[in-house]
């Protein structure tokens, strides 16, 4: 329904590339999760109330929540979808990345009613009348459920929206939720045991669980995480496939939404080269991430010595010294400034975040491995920590 939904009310629906289509397939979201999501609410309360059930009645509230969960995620692409202005120059794409939050909360928040009201279920057990109908309209809602789970998972991955996404996990969440609630119902009809409270007590916990999951995922990207190895590997591809450029480094990607990403990085260049010509193939670079990635790219040129063998040699020596501290260190903007009493040695290292070592200490370190195999060479050392 959702796929039929889209090709008849978006237009050019498969160019999902597309900000403005890809608005418009949140937005359809949006507003189909809410009309579902009052009608499961209509439906479970009506259940809830026939059969005197705190589980069943709570489940029909995690649904109308899960309705302005919608709401909200309906505003969320239409405000992200946003031109950029002067007050906020990189656009409204994070607002999403918010909204997404927003929804997580509303989930963790729903957990912890349902998990006060089961306690009390559970220290006072009531009868249940776990009759017919109400298990009737508990089976639609898993059904619906799963639904709206496959296609929010479906379209979140296509359209890379975490909001979407946040909505597949509280639809899945809410499936084995009511699936528990009718196996409880379905046990009490038969057996007259009354663990309706228990139920609700594990549903509370799952749901609570899909809500810490939702808010660690949105707080990460918020904050500021790694990109894919998948977009580090195709940016490098790009990059290093022209020929004046010899390697990258210090890549970093700014994520200000689905879509607007800004990459900066340094790509190191022959210091001999002619310098219009490089100039021009960093350009032809920009333009090619922009257009394979739709990202703005910013590229930093950094001369290197690439027909001098003695630097080439020192370099591969340095390189090999500093990767016996720790496999994953490496090095970079490498240079040799001799003098009549020493040699400066100019680079920067690379330094994991988890390397139990101080930059200080680092740095000793590595001047203690090269002193002891050059005696007269000094190392002029910038640390850097990786960005991907």
């Amino acid at each position: 329904m959702f796929a039929l939904l889209a090709r008849l009310l978006i237009k050019n629906s498969a160019d999902t590339g597309n900000m403005e289509v890809r608005r418009s397939y949140g937005m359809l979201s949006g507003i189909l999760g809410i009309a579902l999501n009052i009608v499961l609410f209509a439906g479970k309360l009506f259940a809830g109330t026939v059969s005197g059930s705190v589980a069943i009645t709570a489940d029909a509230f995690n649904n109308l929540s899960d309705a302005g969960s919608s709401l909200i995620t309906l505003f969320g692409f239409k405000y992200a979808g946003k031109r950029a202005d002067a007050e906020h120059p990189f656009g409204h794409g994070r607002i999403e990345y918010v909204s997404a939050m927003l929804v997580a909360v509303l989930i963790m928040f729903m957990g912890f009613e349902l998990l006060k009201t089961s306690v009390r279920k559970i220290i006072d057990p009531q009868p249940v009348d776990a009759s017919l109908l109400p298990m009737l309209i508990l089976v639609a809602s898993i059904i619906v459920k799963l639904y709206m789970y496959f296609y929010n998972r479906r379209y979140g991955k296509l359209l890379d929206s975490q909001s979407m996404r946040a909505t597949a996990t509280d639809s899945i969440s809410d499936a084995v939720s009511t699936t528990v609630v009718l196996a409880a119902a379905i046990l009490m009809r038969f057996t007259g045991i009354k663990i309706d409270g228990w139920c609700g007590l594990l549903v509370a916990l799952f749901i609570l669980r899909a809500g810490f999951l939702t808010v660690k995922e949105t707080v990460g990207t918020l904050l500021g995480s790694p990109p894919s190895k998948e977009m580090v590997d195709r940016i490098e591809e790009i990059v290093c496939s022209h020929d004046c450029v010899l390697g990258m480094h210090d890549l970093v990607v700014h994520d200000y939404g689905p879509g607007r990403l800004i990459i900066s990085l340094h790509a190191e260049v022959p210091c001999n080269g002619d310098l219009l010509e490089m100039h021009d193939a960093i350009d032809h670079i920009e333009n090619d991430l922009a257009n394979e990635l739709g990202c703005e790219a910013v590229i930093h040129m950094d001369p290197i010595q690439s027909d001098d063998e003695a630097v080439s040699g020192t370099r591969a020596s340095v390189a090999e010294l500093v990767a016996s501290i720790d496999s994953r260190m490496t090095i970079h903007d490498f240079r040799m400034v001799p003098g009549p009493t020493h040699t400066n040695i100019i680079f920067d290292v690379v330094k994991p975040f988890d390397l139990p070592m101080s930059d200080e200490e680092l740095s000793a370190e590595i001047q203690r491995l090269v002193s002891g195999r050059w005696k007269d060479y000094y190392c002029v050392m910038k640390i850097d920590n990786p960005y991907t």
